[in-house]
């Protein structure tokens, strides 16, 4: 007898439906084929065990499972629910004729209980997609499955439940979750805020001149001098989420198993890699492939903490992504691609001992030691960041002084209204939703200078020497001042304080 059930495989962040056809004739054995690895192999102990727990038996038959398309590689031990509920019926211990209009997902315990899988949110949209009535997945993985509308969603917590509703016992129902009531429980409080920031105002100003046109930051400065807390509260004043963007933010978390039954994520993410990161961790892939940082920061923010503390062929590999906003995987037998459109936040000190530049701590680097730290960040990787700010320590008064500073929800409304301009301008352009996405014919398109703008930049190069990729930089960040100041045009007052952001092209910095 030939049975057909339907599981789902991940590769990047997209599933592709599965037919596991199961065989039983004459004789005994057990086959399978289609690719498997040694995690699918291995699920015959795990399926017998299950089924003997459950009052249910292994048949004494020539079993063959295939697995297909048979051609792609199948990873992971998820699939011990459809092979196991394939198995009963195929040997008549159970009956479902309706098996072949559902997903069926889970990795078997012994005693037949399930544990949660990855990626169950684009395999649910696979499922609707392709026109399946259902999905069954562990009870685990429930709520970020149930976002997706128009699909069956059960979650089970064992075995015999999956057998019973298919045989029309028990009480099983779809779980239900309202994707915009999910979407739209926000936290009223973030758990980092600017009004915790004690002076510090220039850099406040920066970081929202950086969060308004999502633009890349570095932020230099000596040890205690804020960096880290400043870099925490950036992700308090992004815009919202739009729900199109935490849908795909979702999916990320949910093929990495990141999720931990949560559902929709809404805020966005921060996330601040040890600097001891290898490459792939940072990037993605390995022998399963599994998004890396750059991809979990999607939508939100990326931290480098001690930039130059990095291995520099780790800060080397970001260069491709940071340019194409998504990260392409490619090994002899497949590609996938994970988006990566994330805000870089970078800090570091101005030298190996820290206090470069401080009149108050003698610097004790040699000028070889200073260019040798310097150097471990690449041009080509300083070209991709638009801001460069230097942050230096908050003097006692500052520090002890117990007036509020201005919020963050009061600073979002800013960021927000000037993100709204961008939107605007960048209506009919795809994949450019704000400043920092311009490239060379936008820039000249958009930024167009007045004479005495053109004059200002003109000398600013010219006497603080600074490098020919500061200049298409200055233009995006001026473009992005004055959508703060809801201006039309770009202005000289919007050019000078853009130029003050570009510390690390000066001389005395980078050589």
């Amino acid at each position: 007898m030939l049975i057909k059930v339907y599981g789902s495989a991940v590769f990047g962040v997209e599933a592709t439906t599965i037919t596991v056809e199961v065989h039983m004739d004459k004789g005994i054995g057990y086959h399978l084929v289609g690719l498997p690895d040694n995690a699918i192999k291995e699920s015959s102990y795990r399926i017998a065990a299950a089924l003997k727990n459950n009052e249910y038996s292994m048949p004494g038959k020539k079993i063959t499972i295939n697995m297909a398309p048979a051609d792609l590689r199948k990873e992971g031990s998820a699939y011990d629910l459809p092979l196991a509920i394939g198995i009963l019926v195929a040997s008549d211990q159970i009956k479902a004729p309706e098996v072949d209009q559902y997903v069926i997902m889970g990795e078997l315990s012994l005693d037949g209980s399930l544990q949660s899988i990855n990626g169950a949110l684009p395999i649910a949209i696979k499922a609707k997609e392709e026109g399946y009535k259902g999905f069954f997945l562990p009870k685990q993985n429930v709520k970020e499955a149930a976002i997706v509308a128009g699909l069956d969603v059960y979650g089970v917590e064992n075995l015999q439940e999956v057998i019973d509703f298919f045989e029309g016992k028990g009480t099983l129902q779809p779980t239900v979750i309202d994707t915009r009531t999910e979407f739209y429980k926000t936290l009223d409080f973030p758990e980092f805020d600017f009004s915790d920031v004690r002076g510090q105002e220039s850099i406040k100003r920066c970081m929202e001149i950086a969060a308004s046109g999502g633009h890349n930051i570095i932020l230099i400065g000596p040890p205690g001098a804020g960096k880290t807390m400043l870099a925490k509260r950036l992700p308090s004043i992004l815009p919202p989420m739009t729900l199109r963007e935490a849908l795909e933010t979702t999916k990320i978390h949910s093929v990495a198993g990141k999720l931990k039954e949560v559902g929709l994520m809404n805020q966005r993410p921060f996330r601040s890699p040890h600097h001891t990161i290898s490459n792939v961790a940072l990037v993605g892939g390995g022998s399963y492939p599994q998004p890396g940082e750059i991809s979990m920061a999607h939508n939100g923010v990326l931290f480098l903490d001690e930039l130059p503390e990095f291995k520099r062929d780790v800060l080397e590999v970001m260069r491709q992504p940071l340019e194409d906003r998504e990260v392409t995987i490619s090994r002899a037998k497949f590609t996938v691609t994970y988006p990566s459109s994330f805000m870089l936040v970078a800090s570091m000190n101005p030298s190996p001992s820290g206090f470069f530049n401080d009149p108050s701590v003698p610097n004790t680097s040699s000028p070889h030691e200073m260019q040798r730290y310097m150097s471990k960040i690449s041009g080509p990787l300083l070209d991709r960041i638009d801001i460069h700010i230097e942050v230096t320590p908050v003097p006692f008064d500052k520090l002890s002084d117990d007036r509020k500073s201005e919020s963050s929800v009061e600073i979002r409304k800013r960021v927000t209204a000037a993100r709204e301009i961008q939107s605007v301008r960048f209506d009919q352009l795809p994949n450019i939703h704000y400043n920092a996405q311009m490239n060379t014919k936008q820039i000249r398109e958009f930024c167009a200078l007045d004479e005495q703008s053109k004059e200002l930049l003109k000398t600013a190069m010219e006497r603080l020497n600074l490098s020919a990729r500061a200049y298409d930089r200055i233009l995006k960040v001026s473009r992005t001042i004055a959508d703060l100041d809801a201006s039309p045009q770009i202005i000289a007052s919007h050019i000078a304080e853009a130029i003050q952001y570009r510390s690390l092209d000066r001389d005395g910095w980078l050589g």
